[in-house]
C-alpha cells in the first residue's frame, strides 16, 4: 500500500489510537473538537495506520505549522519530509510558512530535517515562502 497524506476532519477509534502513539500525552479528543478550516490536522496514512501528523493553523496566505512528530519506530524513512511538503502542496493558498521548533529531536537533527525541506532558521522557529 502506498503512503498517503490527508488532512483528518473526524477521527475514527484506530486514527484517535494511533495519534496517541505519534503524540503520546496530548488529549486527542480536544484537539479533535478544535479542528476547523483555520485549525488542520494532517497526517500521513500506511497501511490503515497513522504514522505521522502535523496541525496547520491558517490566517490568510500565512500558515503556521505545530506538532509535527513521527512514531519512533518510522522515522528516518522520508514519512515526515512527504507529510510537510505534500501538506505544503495541498494548500497552495498560503504562501509564507512558518514551522515551530516544537520537536522532541535534537536541535542538530531538527536543523538538518528542516534545511532538506527547503526551510531556514528564524529566531522562534523556521520559514518558507516570502517571508
Amino acid at each position: 500500500m502506498k503512503l498517503t497524506i490527508i488532512r483528518l476532519q473526524q477521527f475514527s477509534a484506530q486514527d484517535r489510537l494511533d495519534l496517541g502513539k505519534v503524540w503520546p500525552g496530548k488529549d486527542i479528543a480536544a484537539l479533535e473538537r478544535g479542528l476547523d478550516e483555520q485549525h488542520q490536522l494532517f497526517a500521513a496514512r500506511f497501511n490503515d495506520r497513522l504514522l505521522g501528523a502535523l496541525r496547520l493553523e491558517i490566517s490568510g496566505t500565512r500558515g503556521k505549522l505545530y506538532d509535527l512528530q513521527v512514531r519512533e519506530v518510522t522515522r528516518r524513512r522520508g514519512v515526515g519530509q512527504y507529510l510537510l511538503e505534500e501538506t505544503l502542496a495541498q494548500n497552495p493558498a498560503i504562501s509564507h510558512w512558518w514551522i515551530a521548533q516544537d520537536g522532541d529531536q535534537p536541535p542538530a537533527v531538527i536543523a538538518a530535517f528542516m534545511q532538506i525541506c527547503g526551510f531556514r532558521r528564524q529566531s522562534d522557529g523556521w520559514i518558507a515562502g516570502g517571508f
